[in-house]
């Protein structure tokens, strides 16, 4: 559950709190960063609002941002990336029939938005999308969140947003030394436990630091809502929920004086969890994983920024690892103690990205970018392995022109984006299969932004075209004989348009933004005769919506929330289901954080999610699943210790999450948790 919305654009975001540890920040000067001076050249910041968990920003010339400060959110030991971006306005999350945690932004599909680490993009794989319950969040320091197309630059693939967790390209030079330790468990007998440490790092040259932790969490499944009954005893869990996993983290800055700098960073995470079937289901999927594993190793550094004989320039690159291994073991009854199916996947992604900044004159700059990637997927069933491999590359180059820097009445700032991009996407092996061939496509950004109100206010607008190319899985798998192939699918092609304020009124922060998007041959899956599934491309979806984000101090008090309208429709005359999947229309929370008895700080909150609809895995025919309210609540109370080097800060906390035991369905049949009782202590 968030943390209230005293909304502030301080100059960075800490994700520590997951670990148990702060390492603090500094306030930002109140105009737009110099270009010329700080390779940041595509954030606005508002002067004067202030945040504590997360905090509106807009990029230049469009794309809403929200950064995220988790150092007071109630997150339980060993947090994952999806506990955290549960909490973030706008952003929508739900648990697939495979157990995995997807992020849809604005009507995307999960496979259009793109989670990066340590500019590593962890979505260009064999599913094109993240499953973000397997990222540690402690290992991040910064965390954004972009709600459309901030930048032309990021990469092939990218449509519906941008998650970036930085661990070892955060802006700090140091860490300063730390120890930290949190650990508590919860009503049904889950635990957990994490430490952190970091040490600064300073020789003649230069400094930096160094970070690393390590997490564990073991929960024997996930409580059942109230009025929902499983087929099978399961005193009183989901079925086949339980999970046991360990992360672990390591990172490295080195920042040296004449400007170069470097960071090195690693994460791992490994797992053994249940999958809940489907409920109300003929044939569900009851499967488990024995053994999920993901390690991502990234390798960043830059030049800083030096004099050129044009102007102001630097370069910055970033190699990536990702490597995964999934094994998923198909039972043939709710029992689950007669495997009837097994099937492995092995993943290895290997991608290089540069970037470029140089300035262009007095009022330009120029940015570019270089990303390749290679996708590697082994699929071993039955004993028999069918090899794949994609191979995706973008070349893209933006400008940014500060048109006005002087106030000219009521106007203080002008900025204007333009960017292109080329795309090009092949398959050289398909397990025998008919290949995608060769596809190149283009994207294409403008954007314009304004600051006023002595920098209180900020209005931007922008329109973006870009394409994505289907993933293997997509196309090619099985799905333990639960797919059908579809080799022909074609890319998709999303074209958006965004306009936005982010304000202050009085005491009030608000920021309000309304957006259009035509997705043109969308992928979907449809149920065919024989029951089995398949992707095929959609004629177009369409999506408008607004978004609100606001904040009112109330004297000791604050009260905060955020709420999205958007109606998404989809283009089919083929379709037998003809609603989007899983896109609630209207969503929202409201909260409350104010003292409550003897240094006890109190927080309350009522989060909405609205009706959505699914396609039935039986027959493809819509259902409505109806929406509902989860009220939250946390009580949490520091305590000091002086003269301690470890142990000078204890916080005891307690959280509730969906009091009212309030059953919503995160898809067909597979409803989200019901009434869960937390407790965490954290020692720092």
């Amino acid at each position: 559950m968030p943390d209230v919305f005293s909304i502030s654009l301080v100059r960075r975001t800490l994700l520590a709190a997951a670990a148990g540890v702060t390492l603090g920040s500094a306030p930002l000067a109140a105009q737009v960063p110099d270009t010329t001076t700080t390779p940041d050249t595509t954030v606005f910041r508002v002067e004067g609002i202030r945040v504590q968990a997360t905090r509106p920003v807009t990029t230049v010339g469009g794309a809403s941002a929200v950064e995220i400060d988790l150092d007071a959110l109630p997150l339980p030991p060993a947090a994952t990336a999806e506990e955290v971006l549960r909490e973030v306005p706008m952003v929508h999350l739900r648990t697939n029939s495979r157990g995995e945690a997807e992020v849809t932004i604005r009507g995307s599909e999960s496979r259009q938005v793109a989670v990066l680490f340590d500019g590593v993009p962890l979505t260009l794989g064999w599913d094109a999308r993240t499953d973000v319950s397997i990222l540690p969040a402690g290992a991040a320091q910064e965390v954004t969140v972009v709600r459309g197309l901030s930048s032309i630059l990021h990469g092939p693939n990218v449509l519906g947003g941008v998650v970036e967790m930085n661990v070892g390209r955060s802006r700090d030079r140091y860490a300063p030394a730390s120890l930290s330790f949190s650990m508590g468990g919860d009503d049904r007998g889950g635990f957990g436990g994490t430490a952190v440490g970091s040490t600064p790092v300073e020789t003649e040259w230069g400094g930096g630091s160094v970070r690393a932790g390590v997490g564990f969490r073991d929960s024997p499944g996930m409580p059942l809502p109230g009025g929902v009954v499983e087929p099978v005893a399961s005193n009183g869990l989901r079925l086949n929920t339980d999970q046991r996993s360990i992360n672990g983290f390591v990172s490295g800055r080195y920042v040296f004086d004449a400007g170069p700098w470097t960071s090195v960073s690693a994460a791992s995470f490994d797992a053994e969890r249940g999958i809940a079937g489907e409920l109300g289901v003929e044939a569900p999927r009851l499967w488990r994983y024995p053994e999920v594993n993901r390690t991502v190793l990234a390798w960043s550094g830059g030049t800083g920024w030096h004099e050129t004989p044009l102007g102001r320039g630097d370069m910055e690159f970033s190699v990536g690892y990702d490597r995964g291994s999934t094994v998923i073991d198909s039972y043939a009854t709710r029992a689950y103690d007669e495997v009837d199916g097994s099937e492995r996947g092995d993943d290895r992604t290997t991608t290089l990205r540069l970037l470029g900044d140089h300035t262009l004159g007095a009022r330009g700059d120029l940015r570019a970018s270089w990303t390749l990637a290679r996708i590697h997927h082994v699929t071993t069933a039955d004993g028999e392995s069918d090899t794949y491999e994609q191979q995706l590359g973008s070349l893209a180059a933006e400008t940014i022109w500060r048109l006005l820097d002087r106030p000219i009445g009521g106007l203080e700032g002008l900025r204007l984006s333009i960017g292109g991009a080329w795309d090009r996407g092949s398959t050289p092996k398909t397990a025998g299969r008919e290949s995608l061939g060769t596809i190149d496509d283009w994207g294409g950004r403008l954007g314009l932004s304004a600051v006023m109100n002595d920098g209180a206010t900020l209005v931007h607008a922008g329109v973006s075209r870009r394409g994505r190319f289907p993933a293997l899985r997509e196309s090619y798998s099985e799905a333990l004989n639960r797919f059908v192939p579809n080799p022909e699918l074609a890319p998709e092609r999303l074209v958006s348009f965004e306009t936005g304020v982010t304000t202050r009124v009085g005491d009030a922060e608000f920021q309000v933004v309304g957006f259009r998007n035509a997705l043109d041959g969308a992928i979907r899956r449809i149920t065919l005769e024989d029951g089995k599934r398949m992707r095929v491309n959609a004629d177009e979806l369409k999506s408008t919506g607004v978004e609100f984000i606001f904040s009112q101090p109330l004297g000791a008090a604050t009260l905060g929330g955020d709420l999205m309208l958007q109606t998404v429709d989809l283009v089919d005359p083929d379709a037998v289901a003809v609603q989007p999947e899983n896109m609630p229309e209207r969503s929202g929370r409201l909260n409350l954080r104010f003292p409550f008895l003897a240094g006890v700080d109190a927080l309350a909150e009522a989060e909405y999610t609205g009706p959505q609809y699914c396609q039935h895995p039986d027959s493809g025919a819509d259902v409505r699943l109806d929406g509902g309210t989860w009220l939250n609540a946390v009580l949490s109370k520091v305590f000091s210790v002086p003269g301690l080097r470890v142990g000078r800060r204890i916080e005891a906390r307690v959280s509730a999450q969906n009091l009212a035991d309030v059953a919503l369905y995160d898809q067909c049949g597979l409803p989200r948790a019901g009434r869960l009782l937390r407790f965490e202590l954290q020692v720092s």
